[in-house]
């Protein structure tokens, strides 16, 4: 194992271990699925128990095969699905830095995940053991988790993403039926 090696399996260990730990705490953590859910209604992501279920179980499941090493560039298009949607439900319209609770964060890790997919998870790793020297890295696993994850979060916004509508109040003096003095 040469330093290469060991960068991408601290790497991806270190953004597995942090995806599933995400997950982990929307099922056993503070209000676990049913807080997530009323948290994701909140949000505009409906319907809130079928969101935090599922953001939950990608995140378990992406976080695990990041630590394996095991279809990487999948594991990488489930952590860029997710923080595209993170980002814009949440932390858009914050500015960038996380201080302000804006999107950096986000950015960092859907970023650092598709180097994983470009690079390859390296030599200690299971896809190493199932595809050998040729595993789906390079452009090949870039264009796979790039492609399927923008379309994920693209798709999951377009299909869920249900924002409440800000209603602005006139005041009294302009409500319909009130006479003006």
């Amino acid at each position: 194992m040469d330093a290469v090696d060991t960068a991408l399996m601290i790497l991806r260990v270190t953004l597995g271990v942090v995806i599933a730990a995400h997950g982990y705490a929307k099922f056993f953590r503070g209000g676990r699925i049913p807080g997530t859910a009323g948290w994701f209604e909140s949000i505009g992501m409906k319907p809130g128990r079928f969101h935090a279920l599922l953001a939950a179980s990608t995140e378990v499941a992406a976080g695990i095969l990041l630590v394996l090493g095991m279809l990487t560039p999948l594991a990488a298009a489930l952590v860029i699905a997710l923080m595209l949607v993170a980002a814009w439900t949440v932390h858009r319209g914050n500015g960038f830095f996380i201080a302000g609770n804006g999107w950096e964060y986000n950015l960092v890790l859907g970023l650092s995940a598709f180097v994983l997919a470009v690079a390859g998870p390296g030599t200690v790793s299971i896809d190493h053991v199932l595809f050998g020297e040729h595993p789906p890295i390079g452009v090949l696993g870039g264009t796979v988790a790039a492609v399927v994850g923008l379309a994920g979060g693209i798709g999951t916004l377009a299909l869920f993403f249900r924002p409440a509508t800000v209603v602005l109040s006139l005041g009294p003096e302009r409500a319909a039926g009130s006479k003006q003095p």
